[in-house]
C-alpha cells in the first residue's frame, strides 16, 4: 500500500539514542503515530474534483465536538478525533483507501525511508536580532552608551526612502511551521504505532508532527 505521497500523523514523543549495525550511535526522534484513521477518501470523479484522503488522529469527546463534525465522524464510521489532515494522492493511491480503515505504520513506511517532518517550533516569544539573527551587536568601547544589541541602521535617505522588504529586525521568533527535509527513518514499531526518525524534530514533546514520503530525495 505504501506510496510516494503518502504520511501519518503523530506526536512527537521526545529524542533517544540506537545503534547501528557498527555499533555507532544514531540519535533519534521517536513519533508516536498510532490510531491514524481514514475519514474520508476523496477522488477526482467526486464533487470535490481532486484526489486525496483526510486521516484523522488521537480520539476525542463526543460532547467536546460540533454537530457538523459528529455527522462527518458517523458517516466515516469511527469516533471523533481532535485532529484532521489531507493528504493529496492519485486517483490509483486513494482508491486504495476506505473510510474508517485504520492505517499502520508498515502500512506507509519502511526502515530505511527517506522522510519529511512537520511540526510548529518552539515559540521563543519577542526576540531583538542578536538572538533571532545571530547578530554581533556594538563595539563595547567607552564612548558607546546604551547602544550594545542594537541592529543598526535599518534603511536609506530619500531613495527609495523606506525601509527595505525582509529586513531583519526584532520580532516574534519561533512558533511557525517548519518542515525538516529529507530525514532518514532508522526503526519502526508497527505494534506500538512509532517511528524513529534520525536527527531532531521542530516542536516541543508532545505536540503534533506530520511525517511523509520525501518530497526532494
Amino acid at each position: 500500500m505504501a506510496n510516494e505521497n503518502a504520511g501519518l500523523i503523530g506526536r512527537k514523543i521526545g529524542m533517544t539514542q540506537l545503534f547501528d549495525d557498527s555499533g555507532a550511535i544514531v540519535p533519534v526522534t521517536v513519533i508516536e503515530t498510532k490510531d491514524n484513521k481514514v475519514i474520508q477518501v476523496k477522488t477526482s470523479e467526486t464533487k470535490d474534483g481532486y484526489s486525496a484522503i483526510q486521516i484523522g488522529f488521537a480520539v476525542q469527546k463526543e460532547s467536546r465536538t460540533t454537530k457538523a463534525k459528529k455527522g462527518h465522524f458517523a458517516k466515516a464510521g469511527v469516533d471523533p478525533t481532535k485532529v484532521l489532515r489531507e493528504i493529496r494522492l492519485t486517483d490509483a493511491d486513494a482508491s486504495k483507501y476506505s473510510a474508517g480503515q485504520v492505517i499502520q505504520v508498515d502500512d506507509v513506511f519502511s526502515p530505511g525511508d527517506i522522510v519529511d517532518a512537520t511540526g510548529t517550533s518552539k515559540g521563543r516569544g519577542f526576540a531583538g536580532v542578536m538572538k533571532k539573527y545571530n547578530f554581533a551587536g556594538f563595539i563595547r568601547s567607552h564612548g558607546t552608551h546604551e547602544f550594545f544589541r542594537h541592529g543598526g541602521s535599518i534603511g536609506t535617505r530619500l531613495t527609495p526612502g523606506h525601509v527595505l522588504k525582509g529586513k531583519k529586525m526584532p520580532g516574534q521568533m519561533g512558533n511557525k511551521r517548519v518542515t525538516v527535509q529529507n530525514l532518514k527513518l532508522v526503526k519502526t514499531d508497527n505494534e506500538k504505532g512509532l517511528l524513529f526518525v534520525r536527527g531532531g524534530i521542530p516542536g516541543a514533546n508532545g505536540t503534533l508532527v506530520m511525517v511523509r514520503k520525501a518530497v526532494k530525495v
